[in-house]
């Protein structure tokens, strides 16, 4: 069988990745919204249930971790408000929360607040721009269309 879009897996990757979603909040009680699109190797460590609160239209990639616990043991709460987009390998540390609108660069270790409507990026992660503009999963409005 020749795929010639890979877009016709969608609604498998969408059951699959639903499914992770509903196991890792049933092992470490992250609270995902309803439309967060979350990569299979997403990684989420949390000692409480709802100490991670990740809200809608946003997108987690490839080999993210996000943590909540201090090297002294303590644990801080860590937010993703909506329409954010948090690239690949990024590494988001305790108490930190992703304002809206906002990206996160691919690698980048976040361990400070992330202001709405600004790109974070590096290691560790600074404020490269602000002003931007996003929609839904923090795609520039002025991108083209996926096919």
């Amino acid at each position: 069988m020749l795929i010639i879009s890979l877009n016709k897996l969608a609604p498998l990757r969408k059951f699959v990745t639903g499914l992770r979603r509903k196991w890792i909040t049933r092992v470490t009680g992250v609270e995902f919204a309803d439309n967060v699109s979350v990569s299979l190797t997403a990684q989420f460590s949390s000692k409480s249930r709802g100490a991670i609160v990740i809200s809608p239209k946003t997108l987690i990639a490839f080999k993210t971790m996000i943590r909540t616990t201090r090297s002294d043991g303590s644990e801080e709460p860590v937010h993703i408000k909506e329409n954010c987009f948090i690239g690949g390998g990024a590494l988001i540390l305790p108490g930190v929360t992703v304002g809206p609108n906002a990206i996160v660069g691919a690698g980048a270790v976040v361990f400070e607040d992330v202001p709405p409507y600004s790109i974070a990026a590096g290691n560790p992660a600074r404020i490269i721009a602000t002003a931007i503009e996003v929609g839904p999963y923090g795609r520039f409005l002025d991108a083209g269309p996926n096919r």
